[in-house]
Order: structure tokens, then C-alpha cells, then sequence
């Protein structure tokens, strides 16, 4: 659901941008004093891992579609909202800027649409209280499913509407509505059991981590090393190999496009901002779409070729988020935000 640029006029995306920017600085200044030499780890491994699950497509059977693990939930369930919607900043960014995935001036729609939905709605509201304080299987994958199907429905609608009020393309408001409501249903479906199937392994685990979150309280003396040690080796996994068989179906958003449009994607504008914002991700994203950048127009890689690509990018993005993560944590625990 990684919005484009061509989807937003430069007052949306300002807006969104400042939108998050705003949401992201009150979420550093209520971590700042809950961050401890154990959580920061923490928040850069679940951020890599999150990324590499995210370049997993799944199809939706009987659709022509596809969808990915968004995150904004796992991550909150895990770390706080705060802290998650902090984390998933982090992947998008790095998504946008090194990997062309999601436009540099929807970067700020899909920080709100991915982060502030899951992490202050979905989350709270409907996964904290069906869940409760003392959770089990049951509760567990009800609270997940449910979640996660609201905080991705509430995001679609939100694309819907910032595309609507940017006035610059050609979808329809009904139109683009009705077909991205439904296959944002049966993506949050399988996000909903993703997310459980995670956060059951950690129950089993390292239960007192989630109780832990739930009560706001610090990792404390909660040895959780082998737990990072395997969310690392889940990362690398599903980045360096999954992602190989992800589906090559267009996501939700994409589908929906095609569906109202009659093409996936959407030519920029010749405005000045979108022309700027599309050269300058075009140098930095050295890696776009996943894979190696083509030195010759006419030479189509190979199947191998493709999948060592594939890793590389899975494994060094992987790297960017965790570093990411990291230093925004040590920054958060040194610095005061409360001026």
C-alpha cells in the first residue's frame, strides 16, 4: 500500500508530511525516559525483520493481487505504539530513499497510512481490549485478525481520500473506494494471521516481553538475547530467501489502480516538485525495485541473477533499518525532547 508520488499533489504530500513529522517528534518525546539498553536492540532487529517481511508479496487467491505484512501492529504489540510507529518510520524511509519503494513526497501519506493507524487505532482499541491483560490463543489471534483488519481498512480509505483531495489524477472517488476497500480486507486477513503466528512464538517464549509492553514497563532484567538472535536469523531468512518467491502480482493499491484506470501505474505530472523529488530518488536508490540497478537497457537477468540481487537487497536493507533503529534509540536515550 506504498502510495506514489503521481497519486498526490505537492499540498497533500506537504501536509502529510508535516502530519507525520508532528506525530513522529511526539512519539520520540514519550519513549525518551522508557528506552533502555535492551529495548534499543530490540527495536532495530523487529524494524529489519519487519522490512524483509514486507518484500514478501502473497497472493490473494482468485484476484490477479497481492499483499504484504505491514507491520505498524506486530510492531506495536511488541514495542508500544510509540516506539513502533517510530520503527516503521524508519523502514519506510529507508524503503523510499535507497529502494524507490513509495514516493519521496508520499513518504509522509505512507508514514501516517502504515504507522498512525495500526499503532494508535487498531492497536489501543480494539487489540489491547480484546486481548486484555492476561491473553491466551484464542484471544490472541481474534485480537490480531480484527486489528489488523481495521487499521488496513482505516489506511486504504486514508489513500482513497488523500488521492481524492490532491485533484491530479483521474480516479474516481466511488470507484477507487469500492475496489480498494475489499482486497484491503483479504490482505488485513492474512496480515491478521501473519502477525499472530509472530507474536504467538514470542507469547511462548518470552511472555512477560508482551505483559511488559501492555503495562508499559521496561525489558528490565528480561533476557531476551536469544530472542533477538532469532528474530535476526528470521530476518535474514526471509530476506535473503523468501522474498525469492514472493508473488509478482500488483499489490492492492496497484490492482485497485489498474482495475479503475486500465494500467498499474500512474505518470508523474510534469509539476516541478514531483520532477525534482523523482530525480533525486532516482540517485539514491541504489538499489530500486529490490534488485541490481540495469547497466544495459537490453539485457534481461537471469532467473539467478535475479534472486542474488533479491538477498542483496533484502540483506542490506535489512542492515540499514537495524543500524537505523539502533542509532535512533541511543539518540532518543541521550537526548531531551521536552523542550
Amino acid at each position: 500500500m506504498h502510495m506514489a508520488d503521481a497519486l498526490l499533489s505537492p499540498t497533500m504530500g506537504g501536509i502529510m508530511w508535516a502530519a507525520s513529522a508532528v506525530t513522529t517528534f511526539y512519539c520520540a518525546r514519550k519513549i525518551q525516559n522508557r528506552l533502555d539498553d535492551k529495548k534499543i536492540p530490540l527495536m532495530g532487529v523487529l524494524g529489519a525483520f519487519v522490512f524483509a517481511a514486507q518484500m514478501i508479496n502473497f497472493a490473494i487467491p482468485g484476484t490477479g493481487s497481492s499483499g504484504h505484512l505491514g507491520g505498524g501492529l506486530l510492531l506495536a504489540i511488541i514495542l508500544g505504539p510509540h516506539a513502533a510507529f517510530l520503527v516503521l518510520s524508519s523502514v519506510l524511509f529507508v524503503q523510499a530513499l535507497f529502494f524507490a519503494d513509495g514516493g519521496l513526497l508520499a513518504l509522509g501519506c505512507n508514514i501516517f497510512n502504515l504507522g498512525f493507524f495500526p499503532c494508535f487505532v487498531a492497536y489501543p482499541f480494539i487489540y489491547k481490549n480484546i486481548t486484555g491483560t492476561h491473553p491466551n490463543q484464542l484471544k490472541l489471534v481474534i485480537g490480531s485478525i480484527l486489528a489488523a483488519l481495521i487499521g488496513l481498512q482505516l489506511g486504504s480509505f486514508a489513500v482513497v481520500v488523500q488521492t481524492y483531495f490532491s485533484g491530479i489524477s483521474a480516479l474516481p472517488f466511488s470507484s477507487f473506494l469500492i475496489m480498494m476497500q475489499p482486497i484491503h480486507l483479504a490482505i488485513g486477513f492474512v496480515e491478521g494471521l501473519a502477525t499472530f503466528g509472530v507474536i504467538s512464538f514470542i507469547w511462548k517464549a518470552r511472555p512477560e516481553l508482551l505483559d511488559g509492553t501492555i503495562n508499559e514497563q521496561h525489558p528490565g532484567s528480561l533476557p531476551i538475547r536469544n530472542l533477538i538472535l532469532c528474530m535476526l536469523a528470521a530476518t535474514a531468512l526471509t530476506g535473503g530467501v523468501l522474498a525469492w518467491f514472493a508473488s509478482e502480482n500488483p499489490d492492492g493499491l496497484e490492482w485497485s489502480i489498474e482495475k479503475v484506470t486500465g494500467g498499474t501505474e500512474l505518470k508523474n505530472h510534469d509539476q516541478t516538485m514531483h520532477n525534482k523529488l523523482e530525480s533525486i530518488q532516482k540517485k539514491t536508490s541504489m538499489m530500486a525495485d529490490y534488485s541490481f540497478r540495469e547497466t544495459d537497457g537490453e539485457h534481461k537477468p537471469s532467473a539467478a541473477e535475479t534472486r542474488k540481487g533479491t538477498t542483496v537487497a533484502g540483506l542490506f536493507g535489512g542492515f540499514l533499518v537495524l543500524s537505523l533503529g539502533v542509532i535512533m534509540g541511543i539518540i532518543l536515550k541521550k537526548r531531551n525532547f521536552t523542550a
